[in-house]
């Protein structure tokens, strides 16, 4: 590619603060952004050419076909822009607005081009820009934002599948976005300095993220990667919520949402040695009634059944040992969590503190707090899939 900004470029980033920040009083001034939930994507162009790199610089255009179609007919054809790539979905049950949907955004990394091709067709993508890191012959990355948006915005992004994202200098405003757009599936809000040059790989604005927490069960761990003979230790602690009716005999049922896995390496000892005793032994009948003990049968897998199982092999684990120490479950533990995706959690949940005066089966779903609902169309007009 003969662009002023070769590939791979790493994009800017963003470290987490509590709240939106006032405008400062240096001169300066903060531009508010959605922070977007989808793949961070460097767009290049030069001509025909597209390539779309991801956040770890890892070329993806064979993934999404249809946006490399819609940036050779919405972007300039020299270009380099920092964007995200999104999945919009219409309203259906349980979601009677317009949102994101994560999960399946990411059943496009997938190794078949047949079936890329499929989704593409039937669940296109989106490609939000909000940065313009090059046009022409200019490398606009070391000139400040403001001159950066002011380019941005003389492209006239109005393709239904190339956006411009949308932006404020009012933080009442940006404030009142992130409460109200984590309906429409939403991350936050991003704050960038308008003085300031892009920084390749730096942390250089700042984010606000949803936070809650949750009581959820123990059920299970996995050892460190570092773990050895001598010294176990504690990589991953696998969490769980009961899922009320699932058989009139059967029931409450225990959904795997996801793990708590950030610890030091102190920590990760102690942990090991403080839930020894709750090692349930392969064999035994208390492995046969663990909640979890048909984590490798294909009927629930894949998640068909309507049940969530850690362990099940994913496009993403890509051949990786995922099997787990079950443990007993009597534990509860309150976590931290920015929000939920589907079932589990979107990421991984932060360990607060063990909660003894909890009963594992009182640690249900309905403890969750359901964001207040949006309509996605409202920010992302037009976007496909939305009206389909």
């Amino acid at each position: 590619m003969d662009l002023p900004l070769r590939p791979p470029i790493r994009p800017m980033l963003a470290r987490s603060v509590a709240a939106v920040p006032d405008q400062p009083d240096d001169g300066a001034a903060w531009v508010y952004e959605p922070k977007w939930d989808g793949f961070r994507a460097i767009v290049y162009r030069d001509g025909d050419e597209v390539r779309i790199d991801s956040r770890n610089a890892r070329p993806m255009q064979r993934y999404f076909p249809e946006v490399v179609d819609a940036v050779r007919e919405a972007l300039p054809s020299r270009c380099v822009v920092d964007a995200e790539i999104v999945v919009a979905r219409p309203p259906g049950p349980g979601r009677p607005d317009a949102h994101l949907d994560f999960d399946a955004l990411s059943q496009r990394i997938h190794p078949a081009d047949s079936r890329v091709r499929r989704l593409a067709e039937e669940v296109p993508a989106t490609l939000v820009v909000f940065d313009v890191l090059a046009l022409g012959d200019e490398d606009l990355s070391v000139r400040p934002l403001a001159e950066r948006l002011a380019r941005l915005d003389g492209l006239g992004l109005d393709d239904p599948r190339v956006h411009a994202t949308p932006r404020t200098d009012d933080a009442a405003t940006a404030r009142e976005w992130f409460a109200a757009f984590e309906g429409a599936g939403l991350d936050g809000v991003v704050a960038k300095r308008d003085d300031e040059p892009y920084q390749p790989n730096k942390r250089g604005w700042w984010k606000v993220k949803h936070a809650r927490t949750a009581d959820v069960v123990l059920a299970g761990l996995r050892e460190h990667k570092t773990s050895t003979a001598d010294r176990p230790l504690v990589g991953s602690l696998l969490l769980g919520l009961y899922l009320d009716g699932a058989g009139e005999d059967a029931g409450p049922s225990l959904q795997f949402v996801g793990v708590a896995a950030s610890f030091p390496a102190a920590r990760r000892a102690a942990l090991y040695d403080e839930l020894a005793p709750l090692r349930v032994e392969p064999g035994t009948s208390a492995a046969g009634d663990h909640p979890w003990a048909d984590w490798q049968d294909p009927a629930v897998a894949d998640g068909s059944a309507g049940e969530r199982r850690p362990g099940a092999q994913s496009r993403w684990s890509a051949g990786k040992d995922l099997s787990f120490t079950p443990l007993q479950v009597e534990r509860v533990l309150e976590v931290g969590y920015d929000h939920m995706e589907g079932r589990r959690f979107r990421h991984t949940a932060q360990f607060k503190r063990w909660r003894p005066d909890r009963d594992p089966g009182s640690c249900t779903y309905d403890q969750l707090v359901e964001p207040v609902g949006y309509d996605l169309a409202t920010i992302l007009p037009d976007a496909p899939g939305i009206d389909r």
